[in-house]
C-alpha cells in the first residue's frame, strides 16, 4: 500500500519553506518536517530523499509537491517535473484558508499548502506550453512599452498645460506632433520638450516593430487559423487574438462560456444573505491582463451603427468559412444592439461596456470550442 505524502512549499526568491504531511483518515495528520532551505530545487529533491530514508525505503510513496502562484512563475514546477517529482501550482484565490487566522509565517503557509494538497482545497493553475509562455512574455513586454508610451504622452501634455499651451484638435495625430515640435519656447523648455519627444518617437518606433513581430507570430502554424477566427469579431485584432490564445491555452477546459467569463473576472458579483440580495460589479477575480484587453475590445464594439461592417473588418473576415463569419456577425450585431439597449435603459457607460465584454468572452469561448450553434448567455 502506498503512503501518501504531500509537501507544501512556501517559496520566495530568497528561501523555500517545506512542510511534509501524511493525511490519515480518522486520525490526526502526521507532520514529518518543517524546514527552510536555500532557493534551489535540488534542496527539495534532497528533502524528499531524506524523508524516504526516514520513513523506510521499503515503502511505496505517492508524493506530490505544491506551491502558490507567485514570483517564481512556472520555473520551479518545470524543474521538479523534469526531475520526476509530481508538482502543482495552486491558485491563491481558490485555496481553503482558516478563518480568523491572525498569525502568518512561512512555516504556517507551507503547512496550509500541504493541507490543501491533501484534501483538494484548491484549483491548480493551468500550465502553458513553452511556446505559449514565450509568446505571452513577448506580448506583455509589448504592453509594458505601450504603458510607458502612455506615461510619456501624459507628461508631454502636462508640460504644455503648465506653460499655457493647449492644442485644440485631436491629440497625438501627425498634426499634433508637428505642433509640439514647432512650439516657440525658451531654450531650456525647448530642450526638455525635445527630450520628451525623442522618447515618444523611440517608444512609438519600438511598438511598431513589436506589432510587426506579433503579426509574424500570429501567422505561425500553431496560431494562424484560430487567430483569424477571432479576428472576425469587432474589436479583436491580431494582438488581442494572440493574447487570448496563449494566455487561455486550452479553451475546452471551461465547461461553458459563463465559466470562461468568470475565469477572466468578468462575471457579476453578489453579496447576499437571508432576504437581502446585493448585486455587485464584476468580480475582477481572474486574469487581469485578458480582462483589460476584452474591455478595450468591447469599447471598440460599442461604437458605430448596428450591422455595419467596415472595410477593415471585412478584410479580417476574408478567408474564413461562412459558418465562422456568420457566427461572428451574429455576435457583433447582438453585442452592439445590447450595448445601445443598456444605455437606453439608463445603465452607466462603463457598466454597459463591462457587460458587453463579459458576453464577448462567451462568444470567444464558443468560437474556440466550435460551439457556434449554441446560444450564448
Amino acid at each position: 500500500m502506498k503512503r501518501i505524502l504531500r509537501i507544501g512549499m512556501d517559496v520566495h526568491s530568497t528561501n523555500y519553506t517545506l512542510c511534509a504531511m501524511e493525511p490519515i483518515i480518522g486520525e490526526d495528520d502526521r507532520i514529518f518536517a518543517n524546514i527552510q532551505v536555500t532557493p534551489d530545487y535540488k534542496n527539495i529533491l534532497m528533502f524528499i530523499e531524506n524523508l524516504k530514508m526516514k520513513l523506510g525505503l521499503d515503502n511505496e510513496y505517492d508524493i506530490q509537491c505544491g506551491y502558490e502562484a507567485g514570483c517564481l512563475g512556472y520555473s520551479l514546477y518545470n524543474q521538479l517535473t523534469a526531475a520526476g517529482v509530481k508538482c502543482v501550482i495552486l491558485a491563491p484565490t481558490t485555496m481553503l484558508t482558516p478563518q480568523g487566522q491572525r498569525v502568518k509565517t512561512d512555516a504556517r503557509d507551507a503547512l496550509m499548502i500541504a493541507q490543501c494538497l491533501s484534501y483538494g482545497g484548491y484549483h491548480a493553475v493551468y500550465i502553458p506550453t513553452e511556446e505559449d509562455d514565450s509568446v505571452k512574455e513577448y506580448l506583455r513586454m509589448r504592453d509594458d512599452h505601450k504603458t510607458a508610451l502612455k506615461k510619456i504622452k501624459q507628461q508631454i501634455n502636462a508640460l504644455c498645460l503648465r506653460h499655457g499651451y493647449h492644442y485644440e484638435g485631436t491629440k497625438w495625430t501627425i498634426k499634433h506632433a508637428a505642433w509640439l515640435r514647432k512650439l516657440e519656447l525658451s531654450p531650456l523648455y525647448r530642450e526638455t520638450l525635445d527630450e520628451y519627444m525623442a522618447s515618444y518617437d523611440e517608444q512609438t518606433a519600438k511598438i511598431e516593430r513589436f506589432d510587426k513581430r506579433i503579426g509574424e507570430l500570429a501567422s505561425g502554424e500553431s496560431y494562424e487559423e484560430k487567430a483569424k477566427k477571432l479576428g472576425c469579431f469587432l474589436g479583436i485584432k491580431t494582438h488581442t487574438a494572440l493574447s487570448l490564445l496563449v494566455e487561455t491555452g486550452d479553451f475546452s477546459r471551461f465547461a461553458k462560456g459563463n465559466t470562461y467569463a468568470a475565469f477572466l473576472g468578468l462575471a457579476p458579483g453578489e453579496s447576499s444573505s437571508g432576504d437581502k440580495v446585493n448585486r455587485t460589479g464584476v468580480t475582477k477575480a481572474g486574469n487581469r491582463h485578458l480582462r483589460q484587453l476584452l474591455i478595450e475590445a468591447a469599447r471598440g464594439i460599442c461604437k458605430g451603427a448596428v450591422g455595419h461592417k467596415s472595410k477593415e473588418l471585412r478584410a479580417r473576415q476574408s478567408g474564413n468559412t461562412a459558418e465562422v463569419i456568420a457566427y461572428a456577425d451574429k455576435a457583433n450585431t447582438r453585442l452592439r444592439s445590447r450595448y445601445y439597449k443598456l444605455i437606453r435603459h439608463g445603465k452607466k457607460k462603463n457598466v454597459a461596456v463591462a457587460a458587453i465584454a463579459r458576453e464577448l468572452a462567451c462568444f470567444v469561448w464558443g468560437m474556440m470550442t466550435d460551439n457556434t450553434g449554441m446560444k450564448m448567455a
